[in-house]
């Protein structure tokens, strides 16, 4: 069965721009708002009814999402739910868009990092040249009982693009920490109580030795195989 079509005024403005979205856009694609616009000149705000759309699990990134498109582009990343067909464009109980007080509390919560890669609110990647900016993202959470939940975490520009459908699964981790041995569990609570961990200089030196060439791999290897001797 075919999509309803896009010019159909007999359908809400929201449900005509997710199927103008999905037959001229295209998943993957950028768009501008004066393209937006010009499709539906007759609705004054198709802006807020496109936007609202992200509250049915359909992606669509600004340039704060996607450091790629410029100020007035926006690119059509992930389809959601079909919100022409009846029933499927009540709300749902999630809504992405938050104050700037509960941006400003998700931050704090995080200490202003990137959970995804550590980094701070306006510190230099490590090419030296760009600064990071954190956005709020909404992640979906498996719960232990097998439920779903949408949770609020803060992420930087960088981590955020081609981040769709990320999901974490609390069931796993809450697993992995039964299977600690006491000692462990002990070790990894400092860790969350600092929300930090200092890696140690073996953990420091399998990180760089595992960016070395085969070649400086094997040197490696023969040199701690030498050590090894000399301490027997």
């Amino acid at each position: 069965m075919g999509l309803p079509p896009w010019q159909d005024e007999k359908l809400g403005s929201m449900a005509r721009a997710a199927l103008w979205l999905v037959d001229v856009v295209g998943e993957g694609n950028v768009f501008t708002k004066a393209q937006l616009r010009a499709a539906f000149p007759e609705v004054a705000q198709i802006d807020r009814r496109t936007r609202d759309l992200r509250d049915h699990g359909w992606r669509i990134d600004t340039s704060r999402d996607d450091v790629s498109l410029k100020q007035q582009e926006q690119r059509f990343v992930a389809r959601g739910a079909d919100v022409w067909i009846p029933g499927k464009s009540k709300a749902p109980k999630h809504k992405s868009s938050l104050t700037t007080a509960q941006r400003l509390k998700v931050f704090q919560a995080d200490n202003h990092l990137c959970r995804s890669c550590g980094i701070a609110g306006g510190e230099a990647y490590e090419d030296g040249i760009t600064l990071s900016v954190l956005n709020v993202a909404r992640r979906k959470v498996v719960l232990p009982d097998g439920g779903d939940d949408y949770q609020f975490v803060t992420e930087c520009k960088r981590c955020g693009v081609g981040s769709t459908d990320r999901e974490v699964d609390l069931g796993v981790i809450l697993d992995l920490a039964e299977s600690l041995a006491p000692i462990e569990r002990q070790i990894f609570l400092t860790w969350t109580a600092a929300d930090q961990r200092s890696l140690s200089p073996m953990e420091k030196m399998w990180g760089i030795y595992r960016t070395l060439p085969e070649e400086s791999r094997k040197a490696v290897a023969d040199a701690l195989h030498d050590m090894d001797d000399q301490d027997n």
